[in-house]
Order: structure tokens, then sequence, then C-alpha cells
């Protein structure tokens, strides 16, 4: 059985797509990971093979020569694990945690394949796209995209895990509305404060329900103040089988990475997205823009929006709920030849031909 490396680390949005990956390639290779600490929480079980390469941030400040001293070592460290576990190929979902790898799979001639999950091209792959063979991307309109190297594209759907197409969808409206909130993990104040106001105005003249995600230090504060409200409320920080909350909510308010908004969007649910606007090159506001464009979500701008505009903007859709059925129609239409199997074959024959 041929053997490929994942190279992720970081964040969720770069760590989840990988481990989808191995969900539709496992079958047919072994596979390995690589990633630095902060990706490693990501994974959770024991079943993964991993190899840490905790690769260094390069800035051009006094630490500079020591880290670009550790990125050779890492670089050499990479080299000697892909020549002892005998891998044949490597998948990178950028950022600059991949780098080592990456140069070491340059050095000794294997085959490099990108994914590119956003709408913007990460600055880690517009770096590795000279050594890549192909690169996987959810659209042919990516920004930033050099045009010399548009025949390495391979279009694919958004990467989503296959515990999402299993679920029997929830296509109808539940008796209180369900209001799904995510993006408050980090303990984002517009989350935390702003979105509790909001929901408990909108429950004195609506019969509403809320799932929101928020930090663990913060469940039990917001728990109180939705209970004291007599708000019926779910609050988390990690939701493992956050398919099923997805599935019965109803109108989802979220940020815009790739995973969140293709995980709503393959289960119809429409949303309001609030990029983060810290996002590196603006990444999130060109994510939530495509599927504005699709007519499947609304896009509100987190450095204008109050209380009262966003609790104006909710009464109107609560008041017209044609909006969200044409949302979910929309939704549908977008992913009508969405499936596991063709996601499967599609990676398998880049793969093969590469």
């Amino acid at each position: 059985m041929k053997k490929i490396l994942i190279t992720t680390g970081g964040s969720g949005g770069h760590v989840i797509p990988a481990k989808i990956i191995q969900e539709h390639l496992s079958n047919n290779f072994e596979i390995f990971f690589s990633t630095d600490l902060r990706g490693l929480k990501f994974f959770s079980s024991k079943g993964y093979k991993i190899k840490i390469i905790d690769t260094p941030k390069i800035n051009f400040n006094i630490f500079f020569p020591i880290n670009l001293i550790k990125l050779i070592y890492l670089v050499v460290k990479s080299i000697f694990f892909l020549k002892k576990e005998k891998i044949d190929k490597v998948i990178s979902i950028g950022g600059y945690m991949s780098i080592p790898v990456v140069i070491g799979s340059k050095i000794l001639g294997l085959t490099i394949i990108l994914l590119e999950p956003n709408m913007v091209l990460g600055r880690g792959n517009r770096f590795f796209l000279n050594f890549a063979k192909k690169i996987l991307c959810y659209s042919d309109k990516i920004h930033n995209y050099p045009k010399k190297h548009n025949h390495k594209i391979e279009l694919i759907e958004p990467l989503v895990s296959k515990s999402f197409y299993d679920l029997k969808l929830n296509n109808n409206l539940n008796n209180k509305l369900c209001f799904l909130i995510v993006g408050g993990s980090q303990g984002a104040k517009i989350f935390d404060e702003l979105m509790k106001e909001v929901i408990f105005d909108l429950s004195k003249k609506f019969s509403i329900s809320v799932i929101q995600q928020t930090s663990k230090e913060n469940i039990s504060n917001l728990k109180k103040f939705y209970d004291d409200k007599n708000i019926e409320n779910q609050i988390f920080d990690f939701e493992e089988k956050f398919h099923e909350i997805i599935n019965f909510s109803d109108l989802c308010i979220t940020r815009a990475g790739a995973s969140s908004l293709a995980e709503m969007s393959l289960l119809n649910k429409p949303f309001v997205a609030i990029p983060l606007p810290s996002a590196k090159d603006d990444h999130q506001l060109k994510n939530a823009n495509f599927y504005e464009g699709k007519g499947c979500c609304w896009v509100l701008d987190q450095k204008t929006l109050t209380h009262d505009k966003l609790l104006e903007f909710l009464l109107n859709i609560l008041n017209n709920k044609s909006a969200l059925f044409d949302k979910k129609s929309n939704l549908k239409k977008l992913n009508y030849n969405n499936s596991w199997l063709n996601i499967n074959q599609k990676l398998l024959r880049v793969i093969d031909e590469n």
C-alpha cells in the first residue's frame, strides 16, 4: 500500500480538511500526518500516525537567525522522516507550518499536491505552488492566484466529513425557531455579549431557542443568562456531534471559516456570516461573499454592526420567513451534485494521476 503524508497544523481551518482527506483516502493509502504543536490538539484520538514538525514563524526580527537555523534543521528532519517511512506523495493544506515538509519533499523529488480551502490563495500555498503538481480548490476564481499556475487547479466540492453526508436532512423549520451561534470559542465579544442581548430582545416577540458556542470559561455565565430569561438554550465549547447540532438548527450566525461554511451549506442551513475583520488577507470575507453571490447567505460587517442594526436585521428575517426558504432553496441547488462518492473519486483520480 502506497504511503501519503498530509502536512497541516495551526488552526482547525487547516487540520479539519486534512482529517477529511484522510477519511477519503484511508482505504487506499497508508496515511501519515505532520503537524505543529498548535495543530496537535485537533487530533483527539490515538489512531493517527503523527510526526511533530513544530515550525517557527519566520519574521524579520531579532529571533530571525535562530528561527532560520531551526527551519533548516526541520527540513533535514523532514527528509529523514520521509525517507524512513518511504512516503510516496505529500498533500499540504498550506500554512508556514508545512514549509519544512514541502521543501524536504521537493528535495526528494516527491509528488506534492496542495489544498486551498479558502477563496484567497494563502501565502504558504503561493510559495508552495512552485513545487506542486496540483492544487485542489473549491473555485477557479481564487483571489491572488497567479495565472501562470492555472493549469494546476483541480476543482472539488468543499471538503466535509462523511458524518454530514450520512445525516437525514432536517428541512423543516422548528416550532421554536432555533438559532445556532458559532464563533465564540475564542471569547469574541460580539458573540459573547452582543448576540445574547439581541437574542433576548427577539425572544420578547418570537418563540425561539438558541444553541451557542462560547469559551469554556463563559459557558455557565451564558447559560445562566438565557435560563434567567426563560430562553431554551444549549451552550457548548466543543461538540463532537456538531453535524447534528447544525442539522437541528434553522438559522446560523457564524464567522466565515471555509470548513464551517461548507458544513452549513451541505446541510442546507441559511446563515448570517460575520467575517473576522483581522483574518489574514481578508479571506473570511471572500469566503462569505462566495456564498452570498449564490444567494445562500447574508453577510454583515462587524466593524459597523450594532445591537440595533443586528436586531432590526434579524426581525426582518423572522417577520418574513420566505427569505429563509429562498436561501434554503439556493443551497439545495448549490449542493445538487455534491456527494461523498463524487469527491472521493475525484481525490483518488488526482492522486493516482500525479
